[in-house]
């Protein structure tokens, strides 16, 4: 089954027939919300938005274990996880990106599920942090869009809730970052441990701090939103119907 995460700006996906909503309880506490059952172009999907129904959880507060643990029980092997992003290498506003690599800038947030006493040390390799073969079907459903779209990039995941220093863009641009946002980790690497196939799709919705004119405008960011998770929602509807062969 594949699961969707929803962003800033995906709180709902319109192209879902839903059927149902479950709640699901897990050891880690509530998920954002209650798992969307439903259909996109004929396959089964659970949509889950990372922010809460109402955008209500900001990006440090997401209980990243329990959204990630309650697709799992529901069954779901495949997740799309949609993100907005600013950008740091000049992808355009409205502009699509599926990142291959992430560097981890937060602290302090529940990062994995092998903590505690009765769990065993356990590594997992994250050389390449998104499942390739997920990467690959939604790249290859770029071409219909009409916004600039990339097949590659370093996403850089920051604390949040506060957007970025331009020091510290510069200082992500040296380590080689193209876009930046506050929710690629740990929901990463969660998904790894699990043994989900994880890809994200990054929407950038603004010029990073200190690329562009001025301070970043919230106005500008709900405007490009609009725009980019329309089209989030028209790469879905295309992708959807061959992630399942």
């Amino acid at each position: 089954m594949i699961g969707i995460i929803g962003g800033s700006g995906l709180t709902r996906l319109a192209c879902l027939e839903a059927t149902h909503r479950e709640v699901v309880r897990t050891p880690y506490g509530e998920p954002s919300a209650p798992a969307t059952m439903g259909k996109v172009c004929g396959h089964d999907v659970v949509f889950l938005p990372r922010h809460g129904p109402s955008h209500t959880i900001p990006p440090h507060e997401v209980n990243y274990r329990a959204n990630i643990w309650a697709l799992h029980k529901l069954g779901v092997s495949q997740v799309i996880a949609v993100a907005a992003v600013g950008s740091i290498t000049g992808l355009s506003d409205c502009g699509i990106m599926i990142p291959d690599q992430i560097i981890d800038y937060t602290h302090s947030r529940e990062h994995t599920f092998f903590s505690g006493g009765d769990k065993t040390v356990t590594h997992v390799d994250f050389t390449e942090p998104y499942c390739e073969s997920l990467r690959h079907k939604l790249i290859a459903g770029l071409g219909i869009l009409e916004s600039e779209t990339r097949s590659s990039g370093t996403y850089g995941a920051t604390q949040g809730p506060r957007f970025e220093t331009s020091a510290e863009i510069r200082r992500m641009e040296r380590d080689g970052v193209d876009i930046v946002g506050m929710t690629g980790m740990p929901e990463a690497v969660l998904a790894r441990e699990i043994g989900l196939c994880y890809a994200t799709v990054a929407v950038s919705v603004n010029a990073a701090a200190g690329k562009g004119d001025g301070i970043i405008s919230l106005k500008e960011v709900e405007r490009n939103l609009e725009q980019g998770m329309a089209n989030v929602r028209k790469l879905l509807e295309t992708v959807i119907p061959g992630l399942e062969r």
